[in-house]
């Protein structure tokens, strides 16, 4: 009983937490200074990706769904057109439905446009909590009780610390959108294949794909581990049956998803260049990847044709993926499968095509999901992944926010998990690795005190870079210095990990041991 009252404090705590942030931006017109608070408000043509949200509901509702996907009179796609799966269209669906029946004006065909009021603000607000609620939330709630070998105030403390994770309230909750959604579903997902619930696993992560197609970041690993499954159990015997569920399972879904969009050849091929739009170009806007980090000093984009450039990309992501799915694909187990989801969603945002920056997003779940095995790196990580996102953050005016939700998750979990404690060769797993190079450099000693330096250093660089950008004005000739350096540090830092977690994953010891005890 005691166990329920904590989690449920922990729950009402994360959602506060969120409702704080929305607060923020409801907030944004009882006073003129501080209108713009919310994303885009105010800022004609576009208005932000608020109006994004409110303008997918307003055509959903106001036009068959044939034309949700196409340019036409009622639906010009250079403003805010759906480029988002089925999944994310019928949930705009479902909220103007509710809209309508509050304010019909909401989500008025065409007069609607940039439509501005506190109610409308509290209900979109609302909207992104229902959805948590619903989704999200519980998913981690759920996962952190699954825990195996750990007190109930740890799994607690786990709970807490992951919905304290400052990346995802402040995009939803501040930049505004439905992360929580698509990740809440992937985490399903992750719940549903690690405990052996197979086809409900991988039910719940094509509802996550047909969401945000984003999600594909995590497909690779998914597809392995339930592929090295089968193979563990024989694909002449029990392995070749649970491969023909899946494939069943994953084709009605995509077909029930789909349906509406399967009538004709045209509308299916319309609604794919929608979600997949690579004439856009390697990257958008400044985003922590090695493309955008590289161009500063080659412009890739002008140098390069556009289909070298796609297959460049799509050959650096494979080959840095591939040896952590050869592993996970031959020794599968739910350890291996966690971290080698960081590791493929790590590859997909440094070097895949059309990486935008609130991608990391999808980096920073499987991370939360390993933050009790390696509660020190974790954290690093979640705080440069904040960090990265911050010329978007501070477009929007999120600075406070940002400040407030950063300190409080960096003491949930610096308190919850003694981070400076877990800096051992063991607390990091990279115990076998070091034994493997000690023996042709027997003083290979000193890894962890680099990774601790490392880790001040990249303290100091965040917080200086932070100092720099709210209160120095940049060069003239170089308006972009500031927002350039930030993906530059980011980059590094992200780079320094992928090789890490593929560090854990090639040298881990520990699948076959932790495979016995979750069975």
């Amino acid at each position: 009983m005691e166990k329920c009252y904590l989690m449920t404090a922990v729950v009402l705590l994360g959602l506060t937490v969120r409702w704080t942030v929305s607060l923020n931006s409801y907030s944004a017109n009882l006073c003129t200074s501080c209108r713009y608070l919310l994303p885009g408000a105010g800022k004609p043509p576009m208005f932000g990706d608020y109006e994004a949200q409110r303008h997918w509901q307003e055509i959903t509702i106001n036009l068959p769904i044939k034309q949700w996907y196409f340019n036409g009179s009622d639906n010009n796609l250079q403003y805010w057109g759906l480029d988002y799966p089925p999944l994310t269209a019928y949930h705009s669906l479902l909220c103007a439905y509710v809209a309508k029946f509050i304010n019909p004006d909401w989500i008025a065909l065409h007069t609607s446009r940039g439509y501005e009021s506190q109610a409308h603000k509290l209900f979109m607000r609302a909207t992104v909590l229902i959805a948590d609620l619903l989704i999200y939330i519980p998913a981690v709630v759920l996962y952190c009780c699954c825990l195996k070998e750990i007190s109930t105030k740890k799994k607690i403390a786990n709970a807490l610390c992951i919905l304290l994770y400052p990346g995802l309230i402040l995009i939803d909750y501040g930049h505004f959108q439905y992360n929580s959604v698509s990740l809440g579903f992937a985490l399903w997902g992750v719940l549903g294949v690690s405990y052996d619930w197979d086809l409900l696993g991988s039910l719940a992560f094509c509802l996550a794909i047909n969401y945000k197609q984003m999600e594909l970041y995590h497909s690779l690993p998914f597809f392995c581990f339930l592929l090295g499954k089968c193979f563990k159990k024989g694909l002449k015997g029990k392995g070749f049956v649970l491969l023909i569920k899946l494939a069943c399972t994953v084709v009605a879904s995509f077909i029930l998803c789909w349906l509406p969009f399967f009538t004709e050849r045209e509308q299916t091929l319309q609604v794919l260049r929608r979600l997949f739009p690579v004439d856009r170009g390697l990257f958008e806007d400044k985003v922590a990847n090695i493309w955008c980090t590289f161009s500063v000093f080659l412009k890739i984009r002008d140098i390069l044709p556009h289909h070298i450039q796609l297959m460049m990309s799509f050959c650096f992501t494979f080959l840095s993926l591939l040896p952590a799915c050869i592993k996970l694909t031959l020794h599968p187990s739910p350890r291996g499968f966690r971290f080698t989801l960081v590791s493929c969603a790590l590859s997909f945002f440094l070097f895949s095509f059309q990486v935008h920056e609130k991608s990391i997003l999808l980096v920073s779940l499987p991370v939360c999901l390993v933050l009790r095995e390696i509660p020190f790196m974790s954290t690093w990580f979640l705080l440069v992944s904040t960090f990265s996102m911050l010329p978007l953050l501070l477009k929007d005016e999120l600075l406070m926010p940002s400040v407030v939700t950063v300190i409080a998750f960096f003491i949930a979990c610096a308190t919850s998990f003694s981070i400076f404690e877990k800096t051992s060769e063991e607390e990091l797993q990279l115990k076998s690795f070091s034994i493997s190079v000690r023996k042709y450099f027997p003083c290979f000693t000193f890894l962890p005190r680099i990774i601790q330096h490392l880790f001040l250093i990249s303290v100091i660089t965040m917080v200086l870079l932070t100092l720099m950008t709210v209160t120095l004005d940049p060069p003239q000739k170089l308006p972009d210095l500031f927002s350039v350096l930030v993906c530059f540090v980011s980059c590094l830092n992200f780079l320094f990990f992928l090789v890490y977690f593929n560090i854990i994953i090639m040298w881990d010891s520990k699948n076959g041991r932790n495979q016995k005890k979750i069975n």
